[in-house]
């Protein structure tokens, strides 16, 4: 089996009944690499001295500097809430997957807290393996006071995809609603993108 486009990869994204009233796609989050594959990232980002502040942001895969050969992606907002979810999957070429995460891990382990530019104060992050959900996964925790909530942020590898959630959804600083996104995405990944 090849490796899922950009295009294929859309299909596995959860669809808007998933998230329930209020929410809304926010059309300048939407993206994905269409039919064609880019060229994977052959400069890693520092891990001993990451962008922390990615961490705060929905691509935050990105401050592994790992790039794959595909990917798609959305977020989704509640108008009535301020709450957000979103999604992105992006694939890898042969053994790359499995270091995206071990990246992540060392990069988590260098942000012990991150600066909130809006808020100018301090976030803690805390980084721990998940079990039951991909081949495997890592739940990372946000929290501030100066939040009303915190967030989730949870990667889950499937084969040679990687699945990465955010979520502030809840009064949980977003666990349960960010679980539960993951899940539906990496499941939704063997039946619908095939590739």
């Amino acid at each position: 089996m090849g490796l899922a486009t950009g295009a294929q990869l859309k299909a596995a994204l959860a669809p808007t009944s998933f998230f329930g009233a209020g929410y809304a796609v926010d059309e300048s989050g939407v993206r994905d690499s269409g039919p064609m594959y880019q060229e994977p990232s052959s400069a890693p980002a520092s891990l001993a001295k990451p962008d922390c502040t990615k961490l705060g942001g929905t691509s935050w895969i990105a401050i592994t500097g790992d790039t794959g050969v595909s990917f798609a992606q959305n977020d989704y907002a509640n108008k009535n809430t301020s709450a957000e979810m979103a999604q992105e999957i992006d694939v890898f070429r042969g053994t790359t997957a499995p270091t995206v995460l071990t990246h992540l891990k060392k990069a988590v382990a260098a942000c012990p807290t991150l600066k909130d530019e809006d808020t100018k104060t301090t976030a803690k992050v805390k980084g721990a393996t998940t079990s039951g959900i991909g081949d495997e996964a890592y739940t990372i925790t946000v929290t501030d006071p100066a939040w009303q909530n915190g967030s989730t942020l949870i990667a889950v590898r499937r084969g040679t995809a990687v699945v990465t959630v955010l979520s502030t959804a809840g009064h949980d600083n977003g666990a349960a609603s960010a679980k539960k996104l993951a899940a539906h995405v990496a499941a939704a990944l063997g039946t619908k993108a095939k590739g």
